[in-house]
């Protein structure tokens, strides 16, 4: 579906949606400030997941010139998915599909849990040596921050077992960079409103810093730092997924392997943001592009757009629409807050919506029931013009934070 220009009064620059809902006064509203920052560059591309977020709407692609609006990033800074197709058919999960999901939970830390101590990968990371130029703020984190890694995490991360069109499983996850990056994005986002008259701005969540500025300087350097920690941290939860996966079904998977037995063979790894910022080249000029809540689909680029545990999954390669940054969505999106959803929906809704994947449904995550999301089929339609579909998966397994 080709975007459509939003008639948002009182907004300064253009909208340029990929929305097929309507948008709520607050969702418009937010939107009506970010169009009024001085420091965007051209428009604001939404995409069809959209939905209220702090300071911009989740789902909302925002390229600035000479300034990052750290708020804006968000505190799970470095957020983004991770999945990996096995050459295995779905039958070597029969009758183990417990057993399985109790594996990974032994496996790997969720939740609030972590590591009693950093495993191997977490202290071969050269990362740490950089960990004394981080926030002064965070400086007693830095054990607690190598625990964590390789931990998931709670909210809506989650690793998943899937199995595609054509009945080959995938392991998939989505986690981001835990603790740390919420520290170091909470004390940089309380600088950033330190340094302007928050009356002159369109909302004090959109304080930002400029480029060329010590402030910015060492935010940059820290989201730099949380985003690398956000890929490592999905790097050695698959490591791990993928050492439990062989033990129980016998397989000799690893990544990056040149094995030349296909039954030990992985055909496709990928690993994106959908949080993040990078410097990229728009319509002739660099710029900072902040993805919140969306993934790069540059051309030929593939991305993971997962839908919520009980729905359908995409694999899929960037078509490159230069009219949305080349960006997509990052998922279905929520449609109902946490608190409306644990109010409308009952365990037993829950059971009916997870009919067939093995995933807790006990009360504490009735917010990340399917009914609390927008239709993942429907956001799938609205991109047809960003995104070419590599994959369809459909979750069988599901672990949650």
């Amino acid at each position: 579906m080709p975007h459509n220009k939003l008639n948002i009064s009182g907004g300064a620059a253009d909208v340029l949606s990929w929305v097929t809902h309507s948008l709520s006064s607050d969702e418009t509203d937010m939107l009506r400030n970010v169009s009024r920052l001085p420091c965007l560059f051209k428009h604001v591309a939404l995409m069809p997941d959209a939905h209220l977020g702090k300071g911009s709407m989740v789902g909302s692609v925002i390229a600035t010139k000479d300034a990052v609006i750290p708020a804006t990033v968000g505190v799970d800074i470095g957020c983004g998915m991770m999945a990996l197709k096995t050459p295995f058919k779905s039958g070597i999960l029969d009758g183990k599909m417990a057993e399985f999901r109790h594996e990974i939970e032994r496996a790997i830390p969720v939740g609030f849990n972590d590591h009693k101590e950093p495993t191997d990968e977490s202290l071969a990371w050269e990362g740490w040596a950089e960990f004394g130029q981080l926030h002064p703020g965070v400086q007693d984190r830095e054990r607690k921050a190598m625990k964590q890694l390789g931990t998931l995490g709670g909210g809506n991360h989650f690793i998943e077992v899937c199995l595609d069109t054509e009945d080959h499983v995938w392991l998939m996850l989505h986690s981001g960079s835990r603790n740390i990056g919420n520290e170091v994005a909470t004390r940089h986002i309380a600088t950033a409103k330190s340094l302007h008259d928050l009356n002159t701005l369109p909302a004090a969540d959109l304080a930002y810093f400029v480029q060329g500025t010590p402030e910015f300087k060492a935010y940059w350097h820290d989201l730099v730092w949380a985003q690398r920690y956000a890929m490592l941290n999905r790097e050695i939860m698959m490591s791990r997924l993928l050492k439990s996966f062989n033990r129980m079904f016998d397989a000799e998977l690893e990544i990056g392997s040149k094995i030349a037995d296909q039954k030990s063979k992985i055909d496709v790894v990928v690993n994106c943001h959908h949080n993040y910022v990078a410097i990229e080249e728009h319509f002739g000029d660099e710029v900072f592009v902040t993805r919140k809540g969306a993934i790069n689909a540059e051309t030929g680029r593939y991305g993971i757009i997962p839908g919520s545990m009980g729905a359908k999954s995409f694999i899929i390669r960037g078509l490159g629409n230069a009219e949305a940054f080349n960006s997509c969505s990052h998922g279905a999106g929520r449609k109902m807050s946490r608190t409306k959803a644990k109010a409308r929906f009952t365990r037993d809704d829950l059971e009916a919506q997870t009919r067939g994947v093995e995933c807790r449904k006990d009360k504490a995550v009735i917010d990340e029931i399917p009914g609390a999301y927008k239709d993942i089929e429907e956001v799938m339609r609205a991109q047809s013009d960003l995104v070419e579909v590599v994959a369809e998966l459909k979750q069988v397994i599901c672990v949650k934070g």
